[in-house]
């Protein structure tokens, strides 16, 4: 058994919906292997059962009492494999199952942190959650099915066979009549996908609808908007009732015409077997044992049907599937991926060690003519608070192209995970995650207490450790609904300063705070960033008052350079910015 959640999901054949099943079916081929094997014993142990009783009769009525006893041996033989088989069939059932379902989760999830927000943009959250929650466990039970399947096929094979020996009638009737069965149920497939399609789409919607109505709790109850939001989920609910109901119409039909065409074809094979026997072509075992494969045959048909099933569920869901792997990321890496693949020769090697060596690890944007000088504060300020965030991500290549050279070397030239590494962005709303305060400050566990109470101290939050009960293993809410709107962003800038990375860009780190727990936060930060690289996007004058240097930018381009007092002095543009004046008329 292997452990869960797996090391490495790997990488998806996304062309087509079946060659991402069938690749989810390489990467497990083993457990698959297995599954077929147990799969195939328990069914022939099944399917020789009948085929030992007959004989055995066969014995009685030739008055060959030790040729019946053997027979009743075999039988008990056979019914012990089955219950061995059948055991271990379950347990590799399972086991495929999970590692399909578990390496779907974990595919859909790391493509949505690596892409960021690309995906939210996209389509809606609901829509990822239900690939998570709903569709890999469909496409999980089809590899489970696909062993039970192998083994329907290998033991109607190996009845038609004795059937036909014993008899080329009804053995033709067994190899025609069960793929009719099997065939028959072919006219309900399309329209049971299409409505299961549709069954998806509308409880996707749903989920997505009370996603966002969760996300905007505070507000709808703010402005009164239960009524409309009770009224909405409500239609939804029906239409998502409504498609239910036409899928549950679809499969019980199918499931009736799975009783009623087995049920047709044992009357016409026990009353051929009948006629047989009292011509007497056929032995009385013989005709027995045909009862018992009648009964049996029930099971490869069912069993066909349930593959039906699920192949039908697992390309629904998988068409979900490759719709959020589809989603492009934002921020490429191909110097990483040219690194790999080695075609530059080591330079996205060269590239990390260059940054590493240099003396002057200043980062430059030249778009907008910004400099920020290693080692020192320097914050970023424009009328347009819009400008001076997306500067932010262009500083820690959070964009599809950044253009920034840091320490003389592009950035978009860079491996991501070095730059990830070296440089954070920290957003003004950043997420909080479910699970303890300390596992949320430092989830990597590379920090003892005394350092994550520091960066709690440094951002003012000490308060926040106060509050909670047990301290840094108190558990803390997903996106931190137990804290207030400052305690969280508080909490966030801590997470970003136990990491002390080498270059920290903050935006609007103190925009939920009052002024005394802002200018604590600026004489601590300060004190804290020392000789470390930080530029902070903020028109705080009680931030700004701190910085080595502060950057003014007109028309998206740097306007002036100076400490906050000199650009109060020199730029009425600035003055008016970060004091809040009316322009003259």
């Amino acid at each position: 058994m292997r452990a869960l959640p797996l090391t490495d999901p790997g990488t998806p054949d996304t062309r087509s919906r079946l060659r991402f099943i069938l690749w989810l079916a390489r990467q497990q081929w083993r457990t698959l292997a297995v599954g077929t094997v147990f799969g195939v014993t328990w069914m022939l142990a099944q399917a020789l059962i009948p085929w030992s009783i007959g004989h055995g009769i066969d014995g009685i009525v030739d008055g060959d009492l030790d040729s019946t006893y053997r027979w009743a041996f075999v039988v008990a033989g056979f019914g012990i494999v089955q219950a061995l088989a059948g055991m271990m069939r379950h347990r590799a059932a399972v086991a495929n199952w999970l590692y399909s379902a578990f390496r779907v989760i974990q595919l859909v999830s790391r493509h949505v942190a690596r892409t960021g927000p690309a995906v939210p943009r996209t389509m809606p959250t609901g829509e990822v959650v239900a690939a998570t929650s709903s569709d890999s466990m469909h496409i999980g039970h089809a590899l489970e099915v696909t062993p039970r399947f192998a083994g329907a096929i290998v033991s109607y094979a190996v009845v038609a066979v004795i059937v036909l020996n014993t008899s080329v009638t009804l053995g033709l009737m067994v190899l025609i009549g069960v793929p009719l069965l099997v065939l028959g149920l072919g006219p309900l497939v399309r329209p049971l996908q299409q409505r299961q399609h549709d069954q998806r789409e509308a409880l996707g919607n749903l989920t997505a609808l009370g996603a966002d109505t969760v996300a905007g709790l505070r507000v709808l109850r703010g402005i009164g908007g239960e009524k409309v939001f009770v009224r909405r989920y409500t239609e939804r609910s029906e239409a998502v009732r409504r498609t239910g109901v036409k899928v549950a119409g679809t499969e019980a039909l199918l499931d009736a015409i799975l009783v009623l065409l087995p049920g047709i074809f044992l009357v016409l094979l026990t009353w051929v077997g009948a006629r047989l026997v009292l011509a007497g072509s056929v032995q009385p075992g013989a005709l027995v044992s045909l009862y018992g494969y009648a009964f049996f045959l029930i099971l490869p048909v069912r069993t066909a049907g349930e593959m039906a099933f699920a192949l039908t569920r697992a390309m629904v869901a998988v068409r979900r599937v490759l719709r959020v792997l589809g989603v492009p990321r934002d921020v490429r890496d191909d110097a990483a991926v040219a690194a790999d693949q080695g075609e530059q020769d080591g330079k996205a090697d060269r590239t990390a060690d260059d940054v590493s060596t240099s003396v002057d690890a200043t980062l430059v944007d030249p778009d907008s003519g910004l400099h920020v000088r290693p080692g020192k504060l320097t914050m970023l300020v424009a009328d347009d608070p819009a400008f001076t965030a997306t500067l932010a991500d262009r500083l820690g290549r959070l964009t599809g192209h950044s253009g920034v050279v840091f320490g003389g070397v592009v950035l978009d030239e860079m491996p991501l995970r070095e730059v990830r590494r070296r440089i954070v962005v920290s957003d003004p709303e950043p997420t909080l995650f479910t699970g303890t305060l300390r596992g949320g400050l430092d989830p990597h566990g590379h920090h003892d207490d005394a350092e994550l109470v520091a960066a709690m101290r440094t951002a003012s939050a000490g308060d926040v450790l106060e509050t909670l009960r047990d301290g840094l293993d108190s558990l803390v809410e997903e996106r931190g609904r137990s804290l207030s709107g400052g305690q969280r962003q508080r909490v966030s800038l801590a997470r970003v300063l136990v990491g002390d990375p080498e270059v920290l860009v903050l935006v609007e780190p103190t925009s939920a705070v009052d002024a005394h727990t802002e200018a604590a936060i600026a004489g601590r930060l300060r004190s804290a960033r020392f000789g470390r690289t930080t530029v902070v996007a903020t028109a705080s004058p009680l931030m700004l008052s701190q910085a080595d240097t502060v950057v003014w930018f007109d028309g998206g381009q740097v306007s002036a350079v100076g400490t906050h007092d000199e650009l109060l002095a020199a730029v009425p543009a600035y003055r008016r910015t970060v004091t809040r004046e009316e322009a003259p008329a």
